[in-house]
């Protein structure tokens, strides 16, 4: 839903000082005026929270509002159909609500650029009429209802806005969004609550602030390779970040370029359950790295949330079983095709949609390989396959009678099984993330050689640094090109938002 219907003329409200919607022809200009809304609305519930606590409880209730952007084109006037974003589909009125504009001030300055360079209309600035609940109203983090538990005899929902599950959800990107007669069409793929959600569970998970995050991501199965991610970028930071500005670890801990140890933050008690490092670069073009353990439920819940800050690409880096009597442990598999077992996504995304490879992530794949291996043509041959990923949800599919799996794996042409990547892949096709997977032959079950300790040991010595350092590489290399050009036109729908 984009907007909802309150009845303001029924209900006493003290609301924020009022803001005109006004029309811009300049992005920054449009983004400013979306900061300054959003800070005074949100300002508002602030000061009448630690009003409230000081004994000051308001006799009617508290609103106030997200910002909006709005558009209006009558024109069937062409646009530049390469870009897979930055125009409406056609004549009508547009619009989105806006949470946090200073963290996404980059992102909402190009996305209105391309709309005001594409349409020739300015865009319209204003409040929206859909609540802010109180709980978004505090970017980083305050136990709202632990702060009032005792102190007030009302209901907090009497008095506020609360998060509402009915103005939460992907309709939009999932393309079943019916929007009401009367109402604006979509403009952006997610909602102000439903990227509010987001960032708060993203805080959650991985123990990070939603603006340490880059536009490049790893994703990994295996606490090993964050390890070796976290060596190198120390080592890098300590001999002057070779471009890269800082390194942030759970807990916010920062560690500029040109220092050995962090500046700021504070070190959390226990790892989070999907805890993520950033190595940052320029605007946020710098490489997050996830961990996100094992199976799909988890691969899902990440992507879901990382996808509302709009990253520019994402990578599956994990270990998979070979399946062929061919392959060799510590070999890889560049995933073209994907059989979605994993069941996760089946309400949002049916297993019968296909999930196509994307030309500029399998080529920066292919090419990482070619020149951290040595390898290229034939040769790369003995060592990387490129075919079909099966994903399932079945841990120890191994001690089903593999008749019946084993003939349908054979079927799908498949050559590696994992728990993660084509959730992952999937979910970046669902989003309009770019995708790709490389992924690691760590044992070979049909074959006799299972994942056991000491094999185990060996090959974590011999191939997590230099499968790291091919991932990596190739988020580099997709970082040269103009998103633009990443951003692939197979990922857009017959109806699309216009927003990336």
């Amino acid at each position: 839903m984009m907007t909802r219907d309150y009845p303001r003329e029924t209900i006493p409200f003290d609301l924020p000082p009022p803001f005109p919607t006004e029309a811009f022809t300049d992005a920054s200009r449009a983004v400013a005026r979306l900061i300054e809304i959003y800070d005074a609305h949100t300002k508002h519930l602030r000061d009448r929270f630690f009003a409230m606590l000081k004994g000051d409880v308001p006799p009617g209730r508290v609103r106030a509002t997200y910002p909006q952007i709005a558009i209006s084109t009558s024109s069937f006037a062409k646009v530049d159909t390469r870009l897979a974003y930055g125009h409406v589909s056609g004549p009508g009125d547009y619009a989105t609500t806006v949470t946090q504009p200073e963290l996404f001030r980059t992102y909402l300055t190009e996305q209105i650029r391309l709309l005001l360079r594409n349409h020739g209309v300015p865009v319209m600035i204003g409040p929206s009429n859909l609540p802010i609940p109180l709980h978004f109203a505090f970017p980083n983090g305050v136990h709202v209802e632990g702060e009032l538990a005792e102190r007030i005899e009302r209901p907090l929902r009497d008095i506020f806005d609360v998060p509402d599950l009915a103005v939460t959800d992907d309709a939009i990107v999932n393309g079943t969004y019916e929007p009401v007669p009367g109402t604006p069409l979509p403009l952006a793929p997610f909602t102000a609550p439903r990227i509010d959600y987001s960032l708060f569970r993203l805080a959650h998970y991985t123990a990070t602030g939603a603006e340490h995050f880059q536009n490049f991501v790893l994703f990994t199965n295996y606490q090993f390779y964050i390890d070796e991610f976290c060596v190198r970028a120390r080592k890098l930071m300590a001999e002057g970040g070779g471009g890269y500005s800082a390194f942030v670890e759970p807990g916010n801990l920062l560690t500029p370029a040109g220092h050995q140890e962090p500046v700021s933050g504070r070190a959390p008690p226990r790892l989070p359950q999907m805890p993520a490092y950033h190595l940052k670069f320029g605007a946020s073009s710098g490489i997050t790295m996830i961990n996100i353990g094992v199976g799909p439920s988890n691969a899902k819940t990440i992507t879901d949330h990382v996808a509302v800050l709009r990253p520019h690409a994402w990578l599956m880096l994990g270990h998979c079983a070979g399946l062929r009597n061919s392959q060799a442990l510590g070999d890889y598999v560049l995933a073209h095709g994907y059989v979605r077992e994993d069941h996760v996504l089946d309400a949002d995304l049916p297993s019968w949609i296909p999930i196509p490879p994307l030309a500029e992530v399998q080529v920066a794949l292919e090419e990482a390989v070619e020149e951290v291996t040595g390898l290229a043509g034939y040769d790369l041959k003995r060592i990387m396959r490129t075919g079909t990923v099966a994903t399932i949800d079945n841990r120890n599919w191994e001690l089903r009678d593999h008749r019946e799996p084993v003939q349908r794996f054979s079927q799908s042409r498949a050559v590696a099984l994992d728990m993660e990547s084509a959730t992952i892949a999937a979910n970046g096709f669902r989003f309009r993330v770019p995708y790709g997977t490389l992924l690691c032959v760590s044992d070979k079950p049909l074959h006799g050689e299972l994942k056991l300790p000491g094999m185990a040991s060996e090959f974590y010595r011999t191939q997590v640094g230099q499968h790291l350092e091919i991932g990596i590489r190739a988020l580099e290399k997709l970082r040269e090109m103009a998103p633009e050009r990443l951003h692939s036109r197979k990922l857009r729908s017959f109806t699309e938002p216009s927003f990336q």
